[in-house]
């Protein structure tokens, strides 16, 4: 049987890295995979760059009208929101074969938001698991940074190639998956921070103290509304879950305004935080992810016995 028959055949989730280094290296890896989904009736997405949406739409035809195809500038815009984004459109994966091709855009990004989008790609493998989803990411090794394509290694099980599929070397299971530094603390905050420490009955106070604080960096009232319900879901579990008091501390730096919540009782026992949507019947978890979805960086460290969640918003 084709590689590419039994990856849709085997009904389970398959996550695989495909770098190319031409752009008919790309229609040779992709184009059979898309073949066999387009003859099995099977869901296709693909979003890419318009090069090569246009590429794939002339080798395929008349089916090409049979393909979802989007821009990767558009989709690949923020990891946690286009996590989501892939995840509602397979909602219907209980039933139906998928396959989703994507490649996320890597140049111009800062470190920070590399080692971001690197993370989604370690989630995607918890986000479907047991699914029946062919997932193709591809890195184009001419603009791809090297460091990218070695820490995508890490983050595939498979690896598609010239030789075939294979099994990735160096693969490490989501609930492992470390990037170098994490472990390390976060840098000192500025002496110019404004921090104020909390209890059950001390939320109210903080919600006003992060609001102004925002409202007199710049942000507009939804952005401020966003970084106050963030701060305050992630507070509020400090309080349930936690140690039952923190402190919060907020700041500038650059062009952004920076929250700090710490929480010297709480640990993170989940892989990825924040990253997925918690199930329905779970009583917890629904901090970080509503903070992912509406920050636009959210970090986590659990350093000396004490949980720090740093969110991030873009000052105008």
């Amino acid at each position: 049987m084709q590689p590419e028959r039994a990856l849709f055949r085997s009904g389970s989730f398959a996550h695989i890295a495909v770098p190319y280094g031409s752009d008919e290296s790309y229609l040779r890896l992709v184009l059979p995979l898309v073949g066999e989904a387009l003859r099995e009736g099977h869901d296709i997405l693909v979003v890419t760059g318009q090069p090569m949406l246009d590429l794939l739409a002339e080798m395929l035809g008349e089916d090409a009208a049979r393909v979802d195809r989007r821009l990767k500038t558009t989709w690949y815009t923020h990891p946690a929101r286009t996590l989501t984004a892939y995840h509602e459109y397979a909602e219907p994966w209980a039933k139906r074969q998928t396959l989703l091709v994507g490649e996320p855009v890597w140049l111009g990004r800062k470190e920070r938001d590399i080692r971001e989008w690197i993370r989604y790609e370690a989630a995607i493998n918890l986000a479907f698991a047991d699914a029946p989803i062919v997932a193709l990411c591809l890195y184009d090794e001419r603009a791809t940074p090297p460091q990218v394509l070695e820490d995508a290694m890490r983050a595939h099980p498979w690896t598609l190639n010239g030789n075939g599929l294979d099994l990735s070397r160096g693969y490490v299971p989501p609930q492992h998956f470390l990037l170098s530094g994490d472990e390390l603390p976060f840098p000192d905050p500025p002496p110019s921070r404004v921090v104020v420490a909390f209890t059950p009955r001390d939320l109210g106070r903080v919600r006003q103290v992060v609001a102004a604080a925002g409202e007199g960096a710049g942000l507009d009232r939804d952005t401020v509304g966003s970084l106050v319900l963030s701060m305050s879901e992630i507070a509020a579990n400090t309080v349930e879950h936690g140690g039952g008091s923190g402190s919060v501390a907020i700041w500038t730096a650059g062009s952004e305004l920076i929250c700090e919540i710490a929480d010297p009782g709480g640990r993170l026992d989940l892989p990825l935080p924040g990253f997925l949507p918690p199930r329905p019947e779970s009583p917890r978890g629904y901090g970080l992810w509503i903070s992912r979805q509406l920050c636009d960086l959210v970090e986590t460290r659990h350093t000396a016995g004490v949980l720090r969640v740093r969110l991030h918003m873009i000052l105008p």
